[in-house]
């Protein structure tokens, strides 16, 4: 009986081992329990940690777009253009601009977000690329920080060279017909350079097909835009092509009805040249719609290069080529003036405070063109560039006046030596730490050795820009008030006259 009972006892306990499921009780059940309760839990917190940092996530995105947006509203034309220049200041590569040409003026008011795009000058002797003609870059030096002065050598070819000084002859020479020479006067033994009726007819075809149209002689008819020829020549010259079956001119064509309309002031030839000699020696080349191609392209490239917004740029002054023969200098000066509550830029006099005491130039910066080269002296010079500290009465030292180019010009800091075809950029302002045009750079004093040997030709491109932006965008919003008034009534290369909105300052 006893042997029975311990086998039924032994066979209950192998039957517990091997049946987990006989008592609820067992270790390795509990255990079980457990690890799947500790998961589940782990599984929802990482869960919640998972969905918080999500949402965050997203709200911080949302947050971003709404500074952005509300940071970041509707420019102006000036904002526009300013966004990028950070960026391509670093690359030396401006970005492409849409040709000024084909778009219409249109101001918008100006919004608290505005700024000037400025070129980045990094030290002296740094190198930039830039890209001003398809398929071809320029090297832009640096040549001092203060005042911020570039060197761009082959920014004109030297056929376009040669057509801006022909047109400032053709100019000079028109404007000398008006006025007679004074008594007393001497010839000039420097004769100018003479100019083909080829190459004449070559500056009136404007779009370059090889025929004159009625337009584009008209185009050249301005008074004060830079016409040459005058009220007879045109009014022969526009006989001739009426009387051509196909209304328009040949160069054959062209040749004679030219020479007829030289006849009448043939005689007057040998006075016209001393006049230009006593005169300014300097013109005003208009750019805007119309002009030559030459000057349109030049004005397109300064736009490009300077990265500053197309209405600037056109609104400006036009160019002035300036002749230098021997002996004639320009003693150092600023070509911008300190802005001042009394007194009113000249070139948005329209717009300006009409009680002011006086008009002066802002020239927000100076891009000079070497039209030709010289044998010997004609540099430009900048006294004081680079000096640590600006006083003027450093100007003189041991008794001489460094502002007096006629015999000082050697002990400039700095010379720039002419060559045809090389420009010089530099800001005549400095930046007033928001984006706008500030304080008058004292370093840009500059002036003209006396040209030694041979004849130097330069042209400035000014780009004017008032120290008050708002008045500078009242002046831009009265200019496309009048430009739309007179498109309806003008002809297609009639422009809105510069005569209307600027003076030969």
């Amino acid at each position: 009986m006893e042997d029975v009972q311990d086998n039924l006892m032994e066979q209950e306990e192998y039957d517990d081992s091997d049946n987990p499921l006989a008592s609820p009780f067992k270790p390795s059940l509990r255990s079980t329990r457990l690890h799947v309760q500790r998961s589940s839990i782990c599984s929802r917190a990482y869960f919640v940690v998972v969905m918080v940092f999500f949402h965050v996530y997203i709200l911080n995105v949302i947050g971003l777009l709404l500074y952005v947006h509300y940071n970041n509203g509707p420019g102006d034309l000036v904002s526009g253009d300013g966004a990028t220049s950070a960026a391509s200041s670093e690359s030396g590569t401006p970005l492409p601009h849409p040709d000024p040409a084909s778009r219409e003026l249109h101001v918008e008011d100006y919004s608290q977000s505005f700024s000037l795009p400025r070129i980045e000058g990094i030290r002296v002797g740094h190198v930039q690329q830039v890209s001003l003609v398809p398929g071809r870059t320029h090297e832009m030096k640096t040549i001092s920080l203060k005042p911020l002065l570039f060197e761009i050598p082959g920014f004109l070819s030297e056929e376009e060279c040669r057509v801006v000084v022909q047109l400032a002859q053709l100019k000079g020479l028109m404007e000398s017909q008006m006025t007679a020479p004074s008594q007393g006067q001497e010839e000039s033994n420097q004769p100018l350079l003479s100019i083909s009726t080829e190459e004449v007819f070559s500056l009136l075809d404007l779009n370059q097909d090889g025929l004159l149209q009625k337009q584009e002689i008209v185009s050249h008819s301005r008074s004060r835009d830079g016409t040459w020829l005058n009220p007879d020549n045109l009014r022969q010259i526009l006989s001739g092509l009426e009387a051509c079956p196909t209304g328009m001119l040949t160069l054959e064509d062209f040749r004679h009805v030219y020479v007829m309309s030289q006849r009448p002031g043939q005689q007057q030839s040998r006075k016209l040249h001393s006049h230009f000699k006593q005169r300014s020696k300097h013109t005003w080349l208009y750019q805007g719609p119309g002009s030559h191609r030459v000057l349109h392209t030049l004005r397109n490239r300064v736009t490009s290069l300077t990265r500053l917004p197309s209405a600037l740029v056109e609104l400006s002054e036009p160019l002035q080529v300036i002749r230098y023969e021997h002996g004639d200098f320009s003693n150092a000066h600023h070509d911008s003036s300190p802005s001042h509550s009394e007194t009113t830029c000249a070139h948005t006099r329209l717009a300006g405070n009409t009680s002011a005491l006086a008009e002066v130039s802002c020239r927000y910066l100076t891009m000079l063109f070497y039209l030709s080269s010289v044998e010997e002296g004609g540099e430009t010079t900048f006294p004081v560039a680079d000096n640590r500290t600006y006083e003027e009465q450093a100007l003189v030292q041991d008794g001489v006046d460094l502002t007096d180019t006629q015999e000082t010009c050697s002990r400039g800091n700095l010379k720039m030596k002419p060559a045809a075809g090389t420009a010089l950029l530099w800001y005549n302002h400095l930046s007033d730490g928001r984006g706008w045009m500030g304080e008058l750079d004292e370093y840009s004093l500059h002036g003209d050795c006396p040209v030694r040997r041979g004849v130097k030709w330069v042209a400035n491109s000014w780009v004017n820009v008032d120290p008050d932006h708002q008045q500078q965008a009242r002046y831009q919003r009265l200019v496309a008030q009048r430009h739309q008034a007179k498109s309806g009534t003008e002809e297609h290369y009639q422009a809105l006259s510069h005569s209307d909105l600027h003076q030969d300052l």
